[in-house]
C-alpha cells in the first residue's frame, strides 16, 4: 500500500442524520485507480458512508459530521466547498437505475449543458467517448434520439454510469449498482469496472460476496452491534479479506454464518 496514492482519506468520521448516529469513527484511505469494495450486512451503514464521500447524504435531511474527508489534500466538508463542482469531481451511480425521462443522448449530455457552454459538436464527442466508456455505444449509437426509459434495466445502469463519466469525475462512487440487474447486465458492469480502473477510483457498495471479491482490490468490512453503530471492522487488500481476515466477525460474514 506505501506506493499507492489516496485519492481520498477519510479520518475518523462520524455522521448523524439528525441526532441519529448512522457512522462511528472510521479511517479508511481510497486508493487512486484502485477498486475499494465496501461490505457487510444491512443496515450497517455501507449506503450512508459512500453517500459522505461527496456530501450527497445531505440531500437526505439536515445531518452532522464529526472528523474529516479529504479529497486530494481538500477537506470536502470545509466551509467554502463548492458542493456542485465536488459532486462532478466524485460522481455516483445508484442502486436503482436513474435515467432522466428524455433522449439517450441528452442523459449523457446533461451534467455538461449545466457545467459550461458547449458547442454540439464538442457534446457530440463527450456523449459518444462516456458512451464507449460506459461499453453501451454499440447497442444505441443508432437511437440516440430515443428515450432512455426503453432501455433494458443493465442499458439504464450503464447509460446512467456513462451520464457520471461525460463530466470527467475522478472518482466514482457507486451502490449496489447490480443488485437490480440480472447476470448478464451485471458481468457487463464489472467488466467496466476493470477497464475504467486505468482512468479514475472507483467505490463500490455491494451485498454480493463473490462480486467483491471480483471486482475490488481493497475491501472494507463494516458492522454493527448493540453498543457501537455503523463501525469498520477491517479494512485490507482484498485477498487477505477474504483469505485470511483478521477479525472474527469478518470472518463469519464472509463464511455466511451471519448477515
Amino acid at each position: 500500500m506505501s506506493n499507492l496514492i489516496p485519492a481520498i482519506k477519510v479520518k475518523n468520521i462520524s455522521f448523524y442524520y439528525g441526532t441519529t448516529k448512522a457512522i462511528e469513527k472510521v479511517s479508511i484511505d481510497i486508493y487512486q485507480n484502485q477498486v475499494t469494495a465496501i461490505i457487510g450486512p444491512s443496515g450497517c451503514g455501507k449506503s450512508t458512508f459512500i453517500k459522505i464521500l461527496n456530501r450527497i447524504s445531505e440531500l437526505e435531511g439536515p445531518v452532522k459530521v464529526e472528523g474529516d474527508v479529504e479529497f486530494f489534500g481538500q477537506n470536502i466538508y470545509a466551509p467554502r466547498v463548492n458542493i456542485n463542482r465536488l459532486r462532478r469531481q466524485i460522481g455516483m451511480v445508484f442502486q436503482k437505475p436513474n435515467p432522466f425521462p428524455i433522449s439517450i443522448y441528452e442523459n449523457v449530455a446533461y451534467g455538461m449543458r449545466i457545467a459550461g457552454r458547449y458547442s454540439k459538436l464538442e457534446l457530440d464527442e463527450i456523449v459518444e467517448s462516456a458512451l464507449q466508456s460506459a461499453a453501451l455505444w454499440d447497442e444505441v449509437k443508432d437511437k440516440l434520439d430515443k428515450s432512455a426509459l426503453g432501455l433494458s434495466g443493465g442499458q439504464q445502469q450503464r447509460l446512467c454510469i456513462a451520464r457520471a463519466l461525460a463530466v470527467k469525475p475522478k472518482v466514482l462512487l457507486m451502490d449496489e449498482p447490480c443488485s437490480a440487474l440480472d447476470p448478464i447486465a451485471t458481468m457487463k458492469v464489472e467488466e467496466l469496472l476493470h477497464s475504467l480502473q486505468s482512468e479514475l477510483t472507483i467505490a463500490i457498495v455491494t451485498h454480493n460476496m463473490q462480486q467483491a471479491s471480483r471486482v475490488s482490490d481493497f475491501t472494507a468490512f463494516f458492522s454493527t452491534d448493540e453498543s457501537r453503530i455503523g463501525q469498520m471492522v477491517e479494512f485490507g487488500a482484498t485477498e487477505q479479506i477474504f483469505n485470511n481476515p483478521l477479525d472474527p466477525r469478518t470472518r463469519d460474514y464472509i463464511s455466511g454464518r451471519f448477515g
